[in-house]
């Protein structure tokens, strides 16, 4: 009889034991962290990985958006970028893209779709200091608009991606992911085709995501498949890499309209002529001096007549240090300044004459 019992409870707690292990199995499975970004599955000895974190239902947002954006002169291919769909009205689809991608050459611009339908379009409106253009195309070839997100909710470390065309036709539609590596970087750029130096500071946002030739001008989008940038340029250089930058879509929002309307971009003017203090030769040939001691600013060449400038008694030599509370490092960044503002506007300039740091009220007025 013991020895029956003494069986009985060695099968019960056998029994128990195998029960509990299967229990915890479960709970590991089901539970446990290291699992927690998959669902393992087994069926006929196979196993099966599921992602829960796949950006691809982001992607389907604003793939069919995106499109190929190509400049011809006489047939001949000059310019590729991308653009994406942002709009549509009863008779048309609006793409905005980055001005780079359509140079002043460029005679006809065709558009390739997802579905490699290719369609020529209409240029409305585009801003070499912007980097940005709008196109318009007839509405029957549209399928998808983009979702326009936010920038300024975004925080740093956040997951982006960015679809394009890197390098062109072969690898249009790729998608290449990354985080937002940083917010309000002031990057320096040649705007015009005859500037030898940077004349430009952009405020962008940097990423990590893959950027190449091509993907000009496609969007910067968040987790949720929301356009919160255009992408706009690359710092190449070989000792950098991952580095991409794109223009915050607040700021390209604010100016569709106009260049919509086909409108010129009336940015002010403060009229001056200028070169950079650090320029010694251009300082030297223009017969003026500047003091040593003076790293930073923009030195005056010329006053415009009839413009702030001159009303508020500028002159030649005078190095200008500041615009508002802002430091102006050359002409990039003065200029960038400058275009925060419109005609009308007075603005305070900080400036050294005479090895004294002076301040005048400027009215600025138009081009």
């Amino acid at each position: 009889m013991n020895q029956n019992k003494q069986k009985r409870k060695m099968i019960f707690w056998i029994g128990f034991s195998y029960f509990l292990g299967l229990v915890t199995m479960i709970f590991l499975v089901q539970y446990t962290p290291l699992l927690s970004q998959s669902k393992v599955a087994i069926q006929k000895n196979e196993t099966k990985v599921y992602e829960k974190s796949s950006l691809a239902p982001s992607v389907e947002k604003i793939y069919d958006a995106t499109v190929l954006v190509q400049g011809y002169q006489a047939e001949t291919l000059k310019s590729t970028g991308t653009g994406f769909v942002y709009k549509v009205d009863e008779k048309y689809g609006y793409i905005l893209t980055n001005e780079h991608v359509i140079p002043e050459e460029v005679e006809e611009v065709k558009v390739t779709f997802s579905n490699d339908q290719e369609e020529i379009v209409k240029v409305l409106g585009k801003d070499e200091y912007l980097d940005l253009a709008v196109l318009q195309v007839d509405k029957k070839n549209i399928t998808l608009i983009a979702n326009i997100g936010s920038s300024e909710k975004m925080k740093i470390g956040d997951t982006v991606f960015v679809v394009g065309s890197p390098v062109g036709y072969s690898y249009r539609g790729s998608v290449s992911a990354g985080i937002l590596s940083g917010k309000d970087r002031m990057v320096s750029t040649s705007v015009t085709s005859a500037a030898k130096k940077a004349d430009w500071v952009m405020r962008v946002l940097q990423v990590d995501a893959s950027v190449n030739p091509g993907n000009s001008g496609g969007p910067l989008l968040n987790v949720n498949g929301e356009v919160v940038g255009v992408v706009s340029l690359k710092l190449i250089n070989d000792n950098i890499e991952g580095m991409g930058f794109a223009i915050p879509i607040e700021y390209a929002m604010s100016h569709v309209k106009t260049l919509e309307n086909g409108e010129k971009i009336n940015w002010p003017v403060l009229g001056i002529g200028m070169i950079n203090v650090t320029d010694k030769a251009a300082i030297s040939r223009n017969s003026l001096t500047v003091d040593a001691s003076i790293k930073e600013g923009v030195v005056i060449t010329s006053i415009q007549e009839k413009t702030g400038a001159e009303k508020a008694k500028l002159q030649v030599g005078d190095v200008i240090t500041k615009i508002g509370n802002q430091k102006v490092k050359n002409i990039a960044y003065l200029r960038y300044e400058l275009y925060q503002h419109q005609e009308g506007d007075t603005i305070e300039v900080t400036y050294i004459r005479e090895k004294k740091e002076r301040k005048v009220k400027v009215t600025l007025t138009g081009e």
